[in-house]
């Protein structure tokens, strides 16, 4: 099939706003594709390739330079390979061999198709469609149950070769995919309460868990073979000796389990966020996973943990001073899978399992109770708790409401100091925040960026106000005079060397501009600096 078609089918679900039109535009192209054509294509329309991350950024695409071809003639195949390619060009001279890769690619490619990869390879495709829709157009292509689909696609972790099952062998290939110790499942998430007397009302009797700032891991075991893998699904066993080491002495013969992973410092307190990630990467002498933690969202290390024996008290005392595990689900014990069984039962196997590496929490319908975890959460350092209603099944995917995360939202007072352009839907509107807060000694300390809570509406305001501001200006950035302050949520802060300050926000987002506040009523650097851990 010619990409051309990929792109214009992309085109028309991003124009319209009904999801089963999107779905039947999908299930349309995925019947009309080859077997093998049906993997790269979804994760081409999904905008996640099937290769993973290419290592391409938006300084390389923005320094191509090509004429576009007057006629269609690259085939999904043809940009497949492309990029398997680019993502194993690594190494010395690496940036130079992926430029000229791409130079070659857009050469053939038409404006439509460039336009199309740029987003796709800058991760701006958004369309409409994420993988909600995707399973429903797989299960209209194949003709099978959408839960099915679903079901595969959480037990074997990937849409893309799920898609091919069900478009090539119906439920019957679905219904092979099944639990494997050793392939990774899609992880469960969370969705947000304001505070654990909501979380309570809504999921009744519930286990009321520590929320840790680590590393999402899913930790497999068949006998001796052990494998580690992130959030999405990246197998990283080789870089955590220490979390094999202590998965080794689990008194167990096959487990699957999902957790947390935090470095802790010499006092005992919890490392933040992109300390244990670099952490591990300093002890690794890993200068591209030590790069990675520059930006408070690494892409693979995003959190959101029978009696025990002898053995396992053993190795909680002797545990080294970096990685921690903390497990708090069980999806596997000893030959019996337990995906589908209520928490409560899960619970049980977890203790079983894991002894004192089980996430600290307790199952409660006390208000006060689960206030009391939330408390000693935070104290202990971390972000807060997850409440899980102790009857539901795991269930990967979507953020559904059977857990609910609690931590809190810190609003700030900042000033707009700068902005860049935006890229791909964005094209034309100044759209990536750098933000001040206030030095009572006089100007502004830069304390982070963000592009997340702007609609349409307020992008085509902010653009107009900021460029009546302008100061000075670069080809991709808008420097502005300090007199716009905007209201801004982050879920905390971190230690920095990137900013004067030494602190950065985590997770920002636009709440509103306050045009009733002037510069001076700004919130301090002291004010931010204050929100640090401890």
């Amino acid at each position: 099939m010619l990409f051309a078609e990929i792109v214009a089918t992309s085109g028309g679900v991003a124009a319209t706003a009904a999801r089963s039109t999107k779905a039947d535009l999908l299930a349309d192209l995925l019947r009309r594709l080859d077997d093998d054509e049906v993997e790269p294509a979804v994760g081409f329309l999904t905008g996640e390739v099937r290769q993973g991350r290419i290592g391409v950024g938006w300084a390389t695409l923005m320094a191509i330079v090509s004429d576009p071809s007057a006629e269609p003639t690259l085939t999904v195949g043809d940009i497949d390979l492309a990029m398997s390619e680019l993502a194993a060009t690594i190494g010395s001279g690496s940036g130079a061999a992926r430029a000229s890769l791409l130079s070659r690619l857009f050469g053939r490619a038409t404006e439509p198709e460039a336009a199309f990869l740029v987003r796709l390879l800058g991760g701006e495709l958004r369309q409409g469609a994420n993988e909600g829709v995707m399973v429903d157009a797989v299960a209209k292509a194949a003709g099978v149950p959408a839960a099915a689909v679903r079901r595969a696609h959480m037990l074997g972790g990937r849409l893309d070769t799920c898609a091919r099952a069900a478009i090539t062998g119906g439920t019957a290939a679905l219904e092979q995919i099944g639990l494997q110790v050793g392939r990774p499942l899609r992880p469960m998430l969370a969705s947000t309460a304001p505070d654990t007397a909501t979380a309570l009302e809504d999921l009744g009797r519930a286990s009321v868990e520590w929320k840790l700032d680590g590393i999402r891991i899913q930790v497999h075991r068949q006998g001796d073979a052990i494998w580690v893998f992130t959030r999405n699904l990246n197998d990283i066993t080789a870089r955590v000796p220490e979390l094999t080491d202590a998965i080794a002495r689990l008194p167990v013969t096959s487990v699957v389990l999902d957790g947390e992973a935090v470095a802790f410092d010499d006092a005992g307190r919890p490392r933040m966020f992109q300390e244990t990630v670099s952490w591990r990467a300093r002890a690794e002498g890993d200068e591209g996973a030590a790069a990675a933690t520059s930006s408070p969202a690494a892409p693979d290390a995003v959190t959101d943990d029978a009696d025990a024996d002898v053995e396992v008290e053993i190795a909680l005392d002797q545990a080294p001073a970096g990685l921690r595990p903390y497990f708090f689900d069980c999806l596997h014990l000893d030959g019996r899978d337990l995906v589908d069984e209520p928490l409560a039962d899960r619970l049980a196997a977890l203790d079983a399992a894991v002894g004192p590496w089980r996430m600290p929490g307790t199952v409660t319908d006390d208000l006060a109770v689960a206030a009391a975890v939330l408390a000693e959460s935070l104290g202990a350092g971390h972000e807060g708790v997850v409440a899980k209603a102790v009857g539901s099944p795991y269930e990967a995917g979507r953020r559904g409401k059977a857990w609910r995360k609690v931590k809190p939202v810190h609003t700030l007072d900042l000033v707009v100091l700068a902005a860049e352009w935006g890229h791909g839907r964005r094209q034309g509107w100044l759209s990536n925040l750098h933000l001040g807060a206030r030095d009572p000694a006089g100007g502004f300390v830069m304390v982070g960026k963000t592009f997340k809570g702007m609609t349409d509406a307020l992008l085509t305001w902010q653009t107009e106000r900021l460029g009546q501001l302008e100061e000075r200006a670069t080809k991709g950035t808008v420097w502005v005079h300090p007199e716009l302050v905007v209201e801004v949520a982050v879920d905390g802060v971190q230690s920095s060397t990137r900013y004067p300050g030494g602190v950065a926000l985590r997770f920002a987002r636009v709440v509103r501009y306050r045009e009733d506040k002037d510069p001076a009523d700004a919130d301090t650097i002291g004010a931010v600096q204050a929100l640090l851990p401890g």
